[in-house]
């Protein structure tokens, strides 16, 4: 494939393995993958994928995704809860503070812009 054209998959990329900080864990043991497909210093795409869990996030930096597995449940301190359901797209800006729950493992493309 050519190197002006990335296929965003699974196949062919190393995935990397983490879990939450075990300060910011509010509930169960999530296990997040990430297949990084593109990492230009500040822009980074790809997919992630989190087993159900409930943790606390920060964010610093921008983030455009849209789930394609899964359900989760997102919701901003003192605000609402946004269910995150297959097909789902929205954008995070940096500011933003609450708590991301998976409630079944859930798996999103992403792209994100420090």
């Amino acid at each position: 494939m050519s190197q002006t054209l990335l296929a965003v998959q699974q196949t062919g990329t190393v995935p990397e393995i983490s879990r939450p900080a075990p300060a910011k864990l509010i509930a169960g043991d999530p296990v997040f993958t990430s297949w990084n497909v593109e990492d230009t210093g500040n822009l980074f795409a790809g997919i992630w994928q989190s087993t159900p869990g409930t943790w606390r996030v920060t964010y610093d930096e921008w983030e455009y995704f849209t789930v394609t597995a899964g359900r989760s449940v997102l919701t901003p301190d003192g605000g609402e809860p946004v269910v995150l359901t297959t097909g789902s797209s929205y954008i995070i800006r940096p500011g933003f503070t609450g708590t991301w729950e998976v409630v079944e493992t859930t798996v999103k493309d992403y792209v994100i812009r420090l």
